[in-house]
């Protein structure tokens, strides 16, 4: 654990009671990893972008038009981030893949520390409820290989599709230099974390 990320959660959690995390990056980059890591070392509670994909009626041409669009981050803001602002316990519904529809809830309880992961955490509606900003990378050799290695048959999904969606959010929104911290990836999955750029 890079010591300066560590003073920063024990100094918020001090401070506020509780620290709001928010880890950002390019599919395959490390973030679930990294968030993982996170939790096991706080005990925290980790919340993932992936369970508010669009349901069928949002995924408009006109949405995947908009940079960093093709989540439901409305949804995302509403039944977490302000409960969490307000330092309540919540619960919030999964959208299930499987069905193409919302699905379980899951009840939310009280922590110190809680973790956003997932690609599109740092729009601009969204980041402002995060005391503390991570963007993940990783080469995107290394990322095509984790990608290819857990999901062989969306691979070219990703190529065509994901990878040039993310890539415009990140480049339109400049997210990478917006975060407090930076975290390289490496090739077996540990961390290189360094100040970022605010």
């Amino acid at each position: 654990m890079n010591i300066l990320l560590k003073e920063k959660i024990e100094q918020t959690i001090k401070a506020r009671g509780r620290c709001i995390l928010g880890i950002d990056g390019p599919c395959g980059s490390g973030k679930t990893t990294l968030a993982a890591s996170l939790q096991k070392e706080y005990d925290a509670i980790v919340i993932h972008m992936d369970d508010f994909f669009l349901r069928p009626e949002q995924r408009t041409k006109e949405r995947y038009e908009r940079p960093g669009a093709n989540v439901d981050y409305e949804r995302f803001e509403e039944e977490v981030l302000r409960p969490l602002e307000a330092g309540l316990s919540f619960s919030y519904q999964k959208f299930d893949c499987s069905v193409m529809k919302l699905g379980e809830f899951v009840q939310v309880p009280l922590s110190s520390l809680y973790i956003i992961e997932g690609s599109y955490a740092m729009r601009p509606e969204l980041s402002p409820y995060y005391d503390i900003r991570i963007y993940v990378h990783a080469s995107l050799e290394e990322r095509l290989r984790r990608i290819e290695r857990r999901s062989p048959a969306k691979i070219e999904d990703f190529r065509n599709k994901w990878i040039p969606f993310e890539n415009r959010y990140f480049s339109f929104y400049d997210i990478q230099n917006h975060c407090d911290f930076l975290a390289e990836s490496t090739h077996d999955n540990a961390f290189i974390i360094s100040p970022g750029h605010i």
